[in-house]
């Protein structure tokens, strides 16, 4: 009878520590800096929207009313193509195969072009504001400035679930496997964000690219493109006079 009820007391007890142990929670976003590895020249005059590689051709969005533009070519180079967007305030881009999509800012239009020529295919609309732009397993990710990425048909455009990353002023971004990269306006950070669950899983600083000199005649970072087949990105800012071939590495 003892026994039996020692072991009604262990177990009581067992059960008891268990239901009060704390939920664990997530773990902390992981704490990263760059590692630069080669600086290559960029168009200061290029107000930076949208940067992706697709194979080795950069593709790279630029903004502001009558100097938006899609150009592509390689990286460092004088682009190869470009195509102008008169009267639209440009914005994020993405490249899927033989097409590509240029969204806008304020207009609610989305500009869907040939990959080779960057020659206009079609327009669709959309309600609220564009900023960034990529895509990954068939849907586009798509920021407006709040902490939500809304997924959309790569086809129709038309919207298809989201996120809340509960994050503000998310700007471009940069799909890579299941993560989202996203530009936060107005910082050197970037987010490394889980795209199923809306999670932040790595906070980037991106602070230091530029010297004084730079500084002082560019604006914000704002431009992240994984280079395909390797573990680095390529880095700029709007009106930066200089791209940045990195690494993410532990922060110290």
């Amino acid at each position: 009878m003892r026994t039996l009820m020692t072991m009604s007391l262990l177990l009581a007890a067992v059960l008891g520590a268990c239901a009060a142990a704390p939920v664990s929670e997530a773990a902390p976003p992981e704490k990263l800096k760059v590692q630069v590895l080669s600086r290559l020249p960029h168009d200061p005059g290029a107000f930076t929207q949208g940067l992706e590689f697709s194979g080795e051709t950069l593709y790279e969005g630029t903004g502001l009313v009558g100097k938006s533009s899609m150009r592509a070519g390689p990286a460092g180079a004088a682009p190869t193509v470009r195509q102008e967007l008169p009267g639209l305030f440009g914005e994020g881009i993405t490249v899927l195969g033989p097409t590509a999509w240029q969204i806008t800012w304020q207009d609610g239009v989305a500009i869907e072009r040939d990959a080779k020529t960057l020659a206009e295919l079609r327009r669709v609309t959309y309600t609220g504001e564009g900023w960034g732009l990529c895509h990954r397993d068939g849907q586009l990710v798509m920021s407006d400035g709040s902490s939500k990425l809304t997924f959309r048909d790569p086809v129709s455009f038309a919207p298809t679930g989201g996120v809340d990353v509960g994050r503000d002023q998310l700007n471009e971004l940069e799909c890579v496997g299941g993560s989202v990269y996203a530009n936060v306006w107005q910082t050197d950070r970037i987010l490394r964000i889980d795209a199923a669950t809306g999670r932040v899983t790595g906070e980037i600083d991106a602070s230091g690219l530029l010297t004084p000199e730079e500084r002082s005649s560019a604006d914000v970072l704002n431009g992240i493109a994984a280079v395909p087949g390797t573990d680095e990105f390529v880095l700029t800012g709007k009106l930066w006079p200089r791209m940045f071939r990195v690494k993410f590495v532990p922060a110290a």
